[in-house]
């Protein structure tokens, strides 16, 4: 190796291969330490990082370097969400399993993580797809199932014809496929169901705990998602069926100017009303169109309201009105009961609606301030006012008669007093083959029955051959299908739904506690230890549904006794997307920045520093090129920096001791820029996670150097201040660009290694300036700057800017109306023009 030529293709595997063959990252849960968990969200094993993933796991790596240095016991691992969708359709085009395309590509990707020198405790490296981990997901399954937290019923999915499964509302995009944009159909089919809503009430509240430290834009997100809202359930009676409409209202002081119902196409009585009407087909059609659209259009403002009559009536129940039943776009089975009461005088959008459809409006809240309103408004009125049209209630505050109507509603059996909520019981069945396996028997005599532990895991068949159409092979599989029932030992068959994928990333950060245990999920004390997780870093993509789904796990194990906390994350960081030309990389707009690529041309710790460096970790990040070579320009500079003093330096460790009165004005300069750059440092990395900013305050701190090296190198004093101010730059720099900063340390001739380095402190005394440089403004604009003595009196600070030859020429044969002073700092001389 030249070690006068900075050359990161040998320093970096020579750092790594080190680190590794010491531990240095191997941690258990039986240290004195005080423990602190920091946590990226695990990879999809796709077969190549991006620079995505090479910006979340570097904000990872230096919080766990970072506290590592601060002495806490850090665990900080790695593994792979390794169900899913792209192993199968892989497999397909390869003619191979999926286990085989997703091990090799766990292989590849785990060897570029390690390129980057990141701080993984490999040992506790997990893969989701290895039966021993869902093994213990298809026991929380039993567990759940003993607890009521599942069940199975028929229900309307999305389908997709091409990928034959069940997708998410989410993964519905206007009306298409999120994977192959294929047009989404309805169907209904027996489902598995996780009985999420049991716990909506504690999963809101429970965000409350977390407001200081997860961003309030998720906090937000999440409370959107579950909904809450406290109304009534109201029964409307189907005229002519032995049918009633149930919906709930938040908004039952209305009820009166309810003039006619509107259902989501998916409804479960929209079939049966529909069944006489002439204009059926039409319908259906409607329907058809309607369930493929996106549920954010649907419910869009500036969305056109469109429906269909159903030919048939329900009753109002406090009027006994007739009220014409139609289907409405703008409805969605999934929030409340998925039928709404329309009144038109007070919901614009039932308004809009009733407009087109030629309907009755009526008005029944009238506002306090007068202005009365008539049937014939163009914007429907939703604010607070006195009851009108309402029977014996005219003249009541609504919100007086929202109680009344509400014992009214309960005195008569029509309604009663409810809390809904948006949120959803969670599908977890899976028509794929590449998922944990549901651990269930169906037995014709004894129905869906539960596969005792002591049988678990189920394994996925190793001998199946994906078919080329795509569909699951384990219903034709009778190796995997055909087994005895654990109850009566006759024939039976097992479940060929495997479980959504988001299940595995529900427990997973526990699993990593104690991910080698054969007989347990982990340890108790292991998992008491370590969780919850201190620090969890990932994308906003993620705000609502692996974040919500993984709150309700950790609630759900610890009712069953497998966990003692609450919620899993106590601290979230959302990093931001990495973009290039504006948008965010990739293929299809050939976009795309290969990290391998730029490792290759740059090293691990120039990438690693530009991905830091250009934004602050909450920020998008813009790709530049200019930039990661400016990154490298930086490194090589603090290389060649230390290359050249190295003859002069001892190691005296950063932020060294040293008698503030034996140094000379140069040496005490440097010495106090060394101790308020680590200051700013530690504020900026610690408290607040600004890595860019930490980065600038390192380079000024290197020019600092640069600029009295000369005047310092050959004077003993100047030496060790010279090396306690490098050594501060590679400690503070360490986390965030690990192999040069280990390779320079090593040739300072320290004889432990940086890894094992402690968190450098300044000295308050060290920040005390002999001098200092105070800004002089003439009416505000900057002048001048002089250097003047750091215990100077207001008087002759003023003197002195007044004397000043560039301050001067713009005060002459003026009059001086005032001079403001900020001692230290400005003066600013304000004269008349």
């Amino acid at each position: 190796m030249n070690n006068n030529r900075y050359n990161p293709s040998d320093i970096e595997p020579k750092w790594q291969k080190q680190w590794e063959r010491e531990q240095c990252f191997i941690v258990t849960h039986k240290d004195n330490r005080p423990k602190y968990y920091v946590l990226e969200m695990f990879p999809y094993p796709s077969g190549r990082i991006h620079m995505g993933h090479v910006r979340n796991y570097s904000i990872g790596d230096v919080v766990a370097r970072l506290k590592r240095m601060q002495g806490f016991n850090v665990i900080h691992p790695m593994g792979w969400d390794a169900f899913g969708l792209p192993a199968e359709n892989a497999a397909i085009k390869n003619k191979t399993h999926p286990a085989e395309w997703t091990y090799q590509n766990i292989s590849y990707m785990k060897a570029e993580l390690k390129k980057l020198g990141y701080s993984y405790d490999w040992s506790k490296e997990l893969a989701t797809c290895h039966p021993g981990y869902y093994k213990w997901e298809q026991l929380f399954f039993l567990k759940f199932m003993e607890k009521g937290l599942v069940y199975r019923k028929k229900a309307p999915v999305n389908w997709c014809p091409k990928c034959l499964t069940v997708l998410a509302n989410e993964q519905v995009e206007s009306g298409v496929c999120w994977r192959c944009e294929s047009v989404v159909e309805r169907k209904e089919l027996s489902q598995w169901f996780l009985r999420i809503t049991r716990y909506a009430e504690e999963l809101l509240e429970c965000l409350d705990s977390l407001s200081q430290g997860w961003p309030e834009r998720v906090i937000t997100m999440q409370k959107n998602w579950i909904g809450k809202s406290t109304g009534m359930e109201i029964d409307f009676q189907v005229e002519g069926l032995d049918k009633k409409i149930r919906v709930f209202t938040t908004r039952q002081d209305t009820l009166f100017g309810a003039t006619f119902m509107s259902l989501a196409p998916e409804h479960e009585l929209v079939q049966e009303l529909i069944q006489d009407s002439p204009d059926k087909n039409q319908i259906t059609a409607f329907i058809n169109k309607v369930i493929r659209m996106d549920q954010l259009d649907r419910t869009a403002d500036n969305m056109e309201k469109e429906g269909f009559f159903t030919g048939k009536y329900c009753i109002n129940p406090v009027n006994g009105e007739k009220m014409p039943v139609f289907i409405a776009n703008f409805v969605l089975v999934e929030y409340g009961t998925g039928a709404v009461m329309a009144v038109p005088a007070h919901d614009q959008r039932d308004l809009e609606f009733a407009r087109k459809y030629d309907l009755p409006v009526r008005v029944v809240v009238q506002p306090e301030d007068g202005g009365a309103l008539s049937d014939d408004m163009e914007k429907a009125y939703a604010g607070p006012g006195t009851m009108v049209n309402s029977g014996q209630f005219d003249g009541m505050g609504n919100e007086q008669f929202k109680e009344a109507i509400a014992d009214f509603l309960e005195e008569k059996a029509l309604g009663k007093k409810t809390v809904n909520y948006r949120l959803r019981d969670w599908n977890i069945s899976r028509q794929r083959f590449w998922g944990a396996p549901i651990p269930i028997v169906y037995c014709e005599q004894c129905g869906a029955v539960p596969v005792p532990e002591e049988d678990l895991p189920i394994i996925l068949p190793q001998n199946a051959i994906m078919p080329e159409d795509g569909k699951s092979p384990l219903p034709e599989l009778k190796s995997f299908l055909d087994t005895p029932c654990p109850q009566c030992k006759g024939k039976g068959r097992r479940e060929t739904d495997t479980m959504d994928t988001f299940v595995e990333s529900s427990w997973y950060f526990a699993r990593y506690a104690d991910p080698r245990n054969e007989n347990a999920p982990f340890d108790k004390k292991a998992s008491k230890y370590w969780l919850p997780v201190d620090q969890y870093i990932g994308g906003i993509e993620h705000a609502i549904l692996h974040l919500l789904y993984s709150r309700f796990f950790v609630k759900a194990l610890r009712d069953i006794g497998y966990l003692e906390i609450d919620e899993p994350f106590s601290n979230l960081l959302t990093q931001g997307m990495v973009l290039k030309d504006g948008a965010k990389m990739s293929k299809s707009k050939g976009n795309v920045v290969d990290p391998d690529e730029m490792i290759s041309k740059f090293g691990a710790d120039t990438v690693r520093l530009f991905c830091l460096f250009a934004s602050p970790p909450e920020k998008d990040l813009e790709w530049s090129d200019s930039a990661i070579e400016g990154a490298s320009r930086f490194l090589n500079r603090l290389w060649r920096l230390t290359m050249e003093l190295l003859p002069e330096l001892k190691p005296v460790g950063p932020c060294k001791v040293l008698d503030q009165l034996s140094l000379n004005h140069a040496e005490k300069s440097l010495r106090t820029k060394e101790h308020e750059t680590i200051m700013k440092i530690t504020r900026d990395m610690i408290d607040k996670f600004q890595f860019n900013t930490a980065i600038a305050g390192a380079m000024e701190l290197v020019n600092a150097i640069y600029h009295s090296k000369d005047e310092l190198k050959d004077s003993f004093n100047g030496q060790e201040v010279l090396s306690s101010a490098i050594s501060s730059v590679l400690t503070v720099l360490s986390p965030i660009t690990p192999h040069v900063c280990e390779e320079l340390w090593a040739m300072l001739g320290y004889d432990y290694p940086l890894s094992q380095s402690s968190w450098p402190q300044y000295d308050s005394l060290a920040l005390q300036r002999d001098e200092v440089l105070v800004v002089i403004q003439v009416n505000g604009k900057l002048r001048s700057k002089i250097s003047v003595p750091a215990d100077i009196s207001r008087e002759k600070l003023g003197q002195s800017a007044l004397k000043d030859e560039k301050a001067l020429k713009h005060i002459q044969n003026k009059e001086i109306i005032k001079t403001i002073i900020i001692p230290q700092k400005l003066v600013n001389i304000v004269v008349k023009d």
